[in-house]
């Protein structure tokens, strides 16, 4: 009877023994395959070790919803001291051109999590009862951001206009500068439709394009106007020159913005020495508007506004023929000067 008390006591025992050895192997291979199904390269370690100073991707995007409140005027100074928030001067400016597409790409950019934008156009450098305020009052205009965050602002005028070369130098000499371009007939165009759709708001009546645009005394084209003055590229780059190193220069391509614009994110993206952050998760096409919409994450996305993209007036052939010969030594000599080429005609 003892015996087969004990033999029945061995079995269970190698019972319960199987089954721990089997549950142990189990977890072991469990583990092992949850392994494998991490991914090969982990977001946090794609660009390294982390500097102890380096704000989280996390962190930089809780910020977007307390700047929104910060922008209300809604935070305290303490609010504002306890997340380490601060305005400061920019580091990078897109100076130009009108028309160009500087508000998609500063809104592009803003995708970032290393960069802050200025929501409006802050006309400090071109305006001169702006200018005498003082460089503290344009840092006051800046939007909060961390210490390690870019803050961008941008203001078409600037490329045009003779005194923003030297102002903009005196304030920082390294700032990094972005200039977006299209094909300078169409931008002229564009300025023009602009123009054309204010006055008429205002029930206001409006010289034809073609009118503006050759002169009818000599029936060439009107250098004077200031639509086709601004698709001069060259001539107002030239004045930049005189401050800043070409270096400090990345010309973005206005008409691939508009088609394919990651690629062109991607080459500001390493210009301002940043982590590749944008993809194409976060454009996409909006059928109905005809332009790329803006995803920040899976609840947020954003479309620019309902007067981008307006319709341009047919223009006489003649007219574009003439304005695109005009255009096309300048043209040349840009290409030059940024190492850059364009399919303009």
């Amino acid at each position: 009877m003892l015996f087969k008390q004990q033999a029945l006591l061995r079995q269970k025992l190698f019972v319960l023994g199987s089954l721990a050895i089997g549950s142990l192997l189990y977890l072991v291979a469990r583990v092992g395959s949850l392994d494998r199904l991490q991914p090969l390269c982990p977001i946090d370690g794609r660009f390294g070790p982390r500097s102890q100073d380096e704000i989280p991707l996390r962190a930089l995007q809780f910020k977007r919803g307390l700047l929104h409140e910060f922008r209300k005027g809604n935070a305290t100074k303490e609010q504002i001291r306890l997340h380490n928030l601060v305005q400061q001067l920019p580091k990078a400016i897109i100076i130009g051109v009108r028309k160009g597409g500087t508000r998609a790409l500063l809104e592009m950019l803003n995708l970032h999590p290393a960069v802050v934008k200025a929501s409006q156009e802050i006309h400090f450098f071109d305006n001169d009862e702006n200018y005498a305020k003082g460089i503290e009052w344009y840092r006051k205009k800046m939007p909060f951001s961390y210490p390690h965050q870019i803050t961008i602002e941008k203001s078409p005028a600037y490329f045009i206009t003779e005194e923003v070369p030297e102002r903009i130098y005196k304030m920082n000499s390294s700032i990094k500068l972005l200039i977006i371009v299209r094909e300078p007939t169409t931008r002229a165009i564009s300025d023009y439709t602009q123009v054309l759709e204010g006055k008429e708001r205002k029930n206001k009546t409006y010289y034809k394009f073609e009118k503006l645009a050759i002169d009818p005394n000599t029936c060439e084209v009107n250098t004077k106007y200031k639509a086709v003055r601004t698709s001069i590229y060259t001539k107002h780059l030239e004045r930049w020159l005189k401050y800043f190193p070409i270096e400090q220069f990345h010309i973005v391509d206005g008409d691939r913005l508009i088609t394919e614009p990651l690629p062109e994110l991607q080459l500001v993206e390493k210009f301002l020495n940043l982590p590749p952050r944008i993809s194409q998760y976060n454009l996409y096409f909006n059928a109905t508007r005809g332009f790329y919409c803006l995803r920040f994450n899976i609840v947020f996305n954003k479309c620019l506004a309902g007067s981008k993209g307006r319709i341009h007036p047919e223009v006489d052939s003649s007219v574009i023929t003439k304005l695109r010969k005009f255009f096309h030594p300048f043209n040349q000599k840009f290409y030059q000067i940024t190492g850059r080429t364009f399919n303009w005609p």
